[in-house]
């Protein structure tokens, strides 16, 4: 099997679920074993950078930073040179790394096999089907149940979530930020939650 076909180890899907969460609530970063992978770098992906970045922005060459669309004041974007990668990636590497940016540091494409979706880049697609998650308890077994139940539920009550519309990855990013959602657009709205039945 060729080193890009095998399987790779997601961790408990519960205790990564639980640090998904933290990260994406500002209490950590992401902790993705990428190994050599550097697809979500070179697949053409603006990151946002925000204001409060301070020791980021020091270090990223203030041409390659335009102001962010529709996003608060101060807020940036780096963009991606004509082949698509990161310009704060050389030899494979990210040159900032210690300071890399919060979306990069929250950013784990683990996320696409936890909640069965594809990404909307198929490297990283690749790369996030390779993942796979155990599950030594009940919990594990039954909180993956749950995202991916989650997942498929916002797919096909997209009208209920506009802010992810065509987004995949802002489908579960939402949902994940907190542990319930409730769709409220028609009588009788659906809730929904990562955290199962008692």
């Amino acid at each position: 099997m060729t080193e890009e076909r095998r399987d790779l180890p997601a961790g408990e899907f519960s205790a990564w679920l639980r640090r998904t969460r933290a990260a994406l609530l500002g209490e950590g970063g992401a902790d993705v074993p990428c190994g050599e992978c550097s697809a979500c770098c070179t697949t053409s992906h603006f990151v946002h950078v925000g204001p409060d970045e301070a020791q980021t922005l020091a270090r990223i060459p203030r041409e390659l930073l335009f102001p962010a669309p529709g996003l608060p004041a101060g807020t940036v974007l780096l963009g991606y040179d004509e082949r698509g990668r990161c310009p704060m990636l050389t030899s494979g590497r990210c040159s900032v790394y210690e300071h890399q940016p919060l979306t990069c540091r929250t950013y784990d494409c683990r996320v696409f096999a936890a909640a069965a979706i594809t990404a909307d880049r198929e490297p990283i697609t690749r790369q996030a089907r390779r993942w796979k998650f155990s599950h030594p308890a009940q919990d594990d077994r039954d909180e993956h149940a749950a995202v991916r139940a989650a997942a498929r539920f916002m797919r096909e009550h997209a009208a209920c979530f506009p802010a992810a519309q065509g987004h995949a990855t802002r489908y579960t990013w939402l949902f994940l930020r907190s542990r319930s959602t409730t769709c409220s657009s028609r009588p009788g709205a659906q809730r929904i939650s990562t955290s199962p039945r008692r």
